[in-house]
């Protein structure tokens, strides 16, 4: 007896699914110009990916053309992602792929702009309106004249339909919400839309989106196919209305490829296979219930209920006997057969090969760079602004302690104590920077996988940028602080103290951006400069006089990679050396002999500045160790707790 089928699969069976109205938005202004991908006998293996076998994907051929969507689809840790990255030349560099991949029918690499590649989880700026984020994404992609960019950019909001949201500010600000997942999701898209690529690889378009933002997703993605780009993206599953909308299907299970063809074709695969689609079930979500092997462990459950609540049939389905029989009857089929001849005519002849668009030059990245951060300083008001309020309050705070000292002999203690004080808990606060460093970071890694920046472009904007937030801070609380304490009243001082306060925050903030780079991650990131900010005061020689600590680890090196100890012994140089103090009436000593007691200063008159010379070696030297985590870490997408995390998995494994 024949399996009754539903209405919505009769009318796919009879015809093409009728789409859904299109937004008006969604019509792009120019055609693209595609390129069609085809790949043969492509196996990746990865050390250590799974238990059984290293190969995650296992001699898959396929082929997508201009103006269609060919979507992989598949349970998860079905290999998706993979074959994905493998077409798109974007493996990691811990896997190994063996095959063939022809773009226009030549085995040639993609250049940079020709095709586009658009991650699961894509990091936005929150702070940022849709149009700007777009336009300061152009700036960064393409070469030429600012008007053509702008051009692009309004061409990429309308073939995403974002024309309501452009002027939206993606994450909200204070009382306004930002954006929906599912727009986000189209704001990442159109991101390498500026492009204008010839081939777009998304990988799952519909990750956390509802049913009605998913359709809306499709259905922009279909005319965007129209107007002639070659779309390749994963999915896990679809409603029906969605299924239809698909040219070609790659389905996958465990590495190995069950189908690939039109999507009517799939549905015919399944019942010749002996697993027919019933009645009012989507398409996709049968596929995956026949593919997926962790419905498994849901039979025994379900067996127990059988007699009581009907028939189960469906749900007692056997995965493994499923996958074989359907992996079996796709490599007999015309299908399969169809494939290879496909890939075989559009490999016979070489079509015209992809070239390079131009890139931006690395002075404009810099530049763009650092007025996109001015611009983000000044909308976080969380992040910066706060920060600077909590540094002027501290400041107050010190400063009205230690108020009233004078410059008198009995003085020189507490003085000492006042300036650790100011330049210890300042540092300790500057902590409160770490959410933001870590969002820069991300913003870095997200652009870096695509191109769109580099490790040394993004380190001078940042330094660039963070300079006059930094010198805003260190003005304001140097001033607070210098006279509410009473330090000696000459200009040439002062300047020093707010220079000295100023190269030390750009220390601090150099230390808590390798930390950020290491870890990536926020709490893992406080904790451990947490604990380097107290052993630096420790060690600095407040507590206990530099040349008094314990040899090792405290002198050596603790003390001497401290900059609390270059920043105090300079600012107290600077206060101290060419005074005098008198004992009595008759006798006299030096600011030096005073404070030799308390702390461990140079009687050189050029010491302070040695010492400066030191911290703005310290800036360069801790920009130079992020560069180099930037480059080895972040671009191979390293970091201390994913290598901490994958031994314990291993471990566990074992």
């Amino acid at each position: 007896m024949a399996t009754p089928v539903s209405p919505s699969l009769s009318k796919l069976n009879s015809g093409p699914l009728p789409s859904p109205p299109l937004p008006e938005g969604a019509v792009v202004a120019r055609k693209l110009a595609g390129a069609s991908v085809a790949w043969k006998d492509l196996t990746v293996t990865i050390k250590g990916k799974r238990k059984y076998s290293d190969k995650v994907v296992k001699s898959s051929n396929g082929y997508a053309l201009p103006g269609t969507m060919t979507v992989i689809m598949g349970p998860a840790k079905s290999g998706k992602s993979t074959l994905l990255r493998a077409i798109a030349g974007r493996l990691h560099h811990s896997a190994k792929m063996y095959g063939e991949v022809f773009v226009n029918g030549a085995k040639s690499h993609m250049p940079y702009g020709s095709y586009g590649f658009v991650e699961r989880e894509t990091t936005l700026i929150g702070s940022l309106t849709v149009r700007e984020f777009l336009y300061y994404s152009a700036l960064l992609q393409l070469p030429g004249f600012f008007c053509q960019k702008k051009n692009v950019v309004e061409d990429a909001i309308h073939a995403m339909s974002l024309g309501d949201y452009a002027n939206k500010l993606i994450g909200g600000h204070c009382y306004m919400k930002g954006l929906p997942s599912g727009e986000k999701r189209r704001v990442s898209i159109a991101r390498e839309l500026v492009m204008r690529p010839h081939i777009l690889f998304i990988d799952e378009p519909l990750y956390h989106l509802d049913s009605v933002s998913a359709l809306l997703m499709m259905v922009t993605l279909k005319k965007l196919s129209s107007t002639g780009c070659t779309l390749i993206f994963t999915i896990y599953q679809s409603i029906t209305e969605v299924f239809g909308l698909f040219d070609r299907i790659c389905l996958l299970s465990n590495g190995n490829t069950l189908f690939f063809g039109e999507t009517l074709a799939c549905l015919q695969h399944f019942s010749n296979a002996g697993f027919p689609c019933p009645i009012m079930q989507s398409p996709s979500d049968h596929f995956l219930r026949a593919i997926n092997a962790d419905f498994d462990r849901i039979i025994a459950m379900c067996k127990n209920w059988q007699d009581d609540h009907g028939d189960l049939s469906s749900v007692n389905m056997d995965t493994a006997v499923a996958i074989r029989t359907l992996e079996a009857t796709y490599k007999s089929s015309a299908d399969a057969a169809a494939v290879e001849t496909m890939i075989l005519r559009l490999t016979e002849k070489e079509g015209p090969l992809l070239k390079s668009k131009g890139k931006a030059s690395t002075a404009t990245r810099i530049a763009v760079l650092t007025w996109r951060s001015l611009l983000i300083m000044s909308r976080e008001w969380k992040y910066y602004w706060l920060r600077l309020i909590l540094c002027m309050l501290l400041t107050l705070c010190v400063g009205t302690v230690f108020s009233g000292l004078g410059h008198s002999l009995s003085s020189v203690v507490t003085r000492v104590a006042a300036i650790f004080a100011f330049i210890s808990f300042t540092s300790l606060l500057s902590i409160a920077g770490v959410p933001a460093l870590m969002k820069e970071v991300k913003i870095y890694a997200s652009e870096e996988s695509n191109q769109h920046s580099g490790a040394f472009v993004f380190l001078v904007g940042q330094l660039l940028s963070s300079i006059p937030f930094l010198f805003l801070i260190s003005i304001s609380s140097s001033l607070v602080f210098y006279f509410l304490i009473g330090l000696r009243d000459e200009f040439s001082l002062l300047m020093y103290f707010v220079l000295n306060f100023f190269i030390c925050l750009l220390v601090n903030e150099g230390l808590m951006l390798v930390v950020v780079t290491l870890w990536r991650d926020i709490f893992w990131s406080i904790l451990t400069l947490l604990s380097i900010q107290v052993l630096m005061m420790l060690a600095a020689g407040y507590f206990r006089i530099r040349n008094a600590l314990p040899g090792a680890m405290w002198t050596y090196p603790l003390s001497y990679i401290a900059f609390h100890t270059y920043s105090i012994q300079g600012l107290l140089e600077n206060e101290y050396l060419g005074t005098s103090f008198a004992v009595g009436q008759v006798r006299t000593i030096s600011g030096f002999q005073a404070l030799r007691s308390a702390y461990d200063i140079s009687p050189d008159s050029n010491s302070k500045w040695e010492n400066l010379l030191v911290l703005f070696l310290m800036v360069v030297g801790y920009r130079i160790f992020v560069l180099v985590l930037l480059r080895f870490c972040v671009g191979k997408k390293k970091s201390v707790l994913k290598i901490f995390q994958f031994n314990v998995d291993k471990t566990n494994t074992r």
